[in-house]
C-alpha cells in the first residue's frame, strides 16, 4: 500500500473514530492561511478573529489528547485549520494521527514525519512522539497568529527566517512587544491580550517538551483572554467582516 492510501485511511479512521472531521468541507470551506499575499488596501484578520481562531483550534487539540489513548495529531500547521464564514476553526487532516503513550510508557517511537517549522525539536531529533509535541506545534501556530510571519520563510533575512528563533528573545520581555505583533493591525489589538499570547506561546515552545504545558491548560488560557479586557483594541475598531473575509480565503 503507497504512503498516500496509508495516509489517507489513517485519516478516514480517526475521522471516524472521533466524529470531528472528514465530511466536515461541506460547510468549512475556509482554508486558514493568514500568510497571503497583502495588498495596501487590503486588512487582515482582526485580533479578535486571530484569538478565536487559537481558541478553535486549541479546542480541537485537547479534544483529541482527551481521548484514552490520546490522539497526537502530529502534523498541526496553518493549512490544517478549516475555517467557516463565521471563522469557527476546526483541524483537518488526520494523515498522520496517532495513538500517543498509554500507562507508564512516556513516548511513542515513529518514524519522523510533519512539516518543517511545525516539528518540536526532540521528536526530529529522536522521533519520540508525545502529546507534548502537538503543544509545540501549536506554539507555533499561535505565533504565526500573533506575528502574521510564516513559521518558514526563506525570503527573509538571515537569523529571521525560522519564526521560532528569531522570537524567541522577544517572548519573554514585555518592553520588545511591539516587535513580534503583526504590523497588520495597526495597534488594533489589546495589549494585555498580546503579552498573554506572548508568554502562552514561550510555554508551548519551550525547548523541554515536560515543560510545556498539556492542551487543556493551553484551553483554559484561551477561554480566558476572550474575556472583554484582553480583547479591547488599545486603537480604532478591527476591520469589518467582509474585508477580512476575503484575506482568510486561499
Amino acid at each position: 500500500m503507497s504512503l498516500w492510501s496509508m495516509e489517507a485511511w489513517t485519516s478516514i479512521f480517526f475521522g471516524v473514530r472521533i466524529n470531528h472531521s472528514v465530511c466536515v468541507f461541506s460547510s468549512f470551506s475556509f482554508i486558514f492561511f493568514l500568510h497571503i499575499e497583502r495588498s495596501t488596501e487590503s486588512s487582515s484578520l482582526s485580533w479578535m478573529i486571530r484569538m478565536k481562531i487559537a481558541l478553535g483550534a486549541a479546542k480541537g487539540l485537547a479534544f483529541l489528547h482527551g481521548h484514552d489513548p490520546p490522539i497526537i495529531f502530529r502534523d498541526l500547521k496553518t493549512s490544517n485549520i478549516l475555517l467557516d464564514r463565521a471563522y469557527n476553526a476546526k483541524l483537518s487532516d488526520f494523515g498522520l494521527a496517532r495513538d500517543g503513550p498509554q500507562g507508564d510508557v512516556s513516548h511513542v517511537s515513529t518514524r519522523i514525519m510533519g512539516t518543517y517549522g511545525y516539528a518540536a525539536p526532540e521528536y526530529v531529533m529522536t522521533g519520540h512522539l508525545t502529546a507534548r509535541s502537538d503543544v509545540y506545534g501549536y506554539g507555533v501556530v499561535l505565533l504565526e497568529l500573533l506575528t502574521g510571519k510564516r513559521s518558514m520563510d526563506r525570503s527573509r533575512p538571515s537569523g529571521q527566517q525560522n519564526l521560532v528563533e528569531w522570537a524567541r528573545p522577544f517572548l519573554g520581555d514585555k518592553k520588545k512587544l511591539t516587535s513580534l505583533v503583526d504590523t497588520e493591525l495597526h495597534g488594533c489589538y489589546s495589549v494585555r491580550g498580546a503579552q498573554k499570547v506572548c508568554s502562552l506561546a514561550a510555554r508551548c515552545l519551550a525547548r523541554d517538551p515536560r515543560t510545556r504545558p498539556p492542551m487543556q491548560q493551553v484551553l483554559d488560557a484561551l477561554v480566558l483572554l476572550q474575556s472583554p479586557m484582553d480583547m479591547e483594541s488599545v486603537s480604532s475598531s478591527p476591520a469589518p467582516l467582509n474585508d477580512v473575509r476575503s484575506k482568510a480565503m486561499k
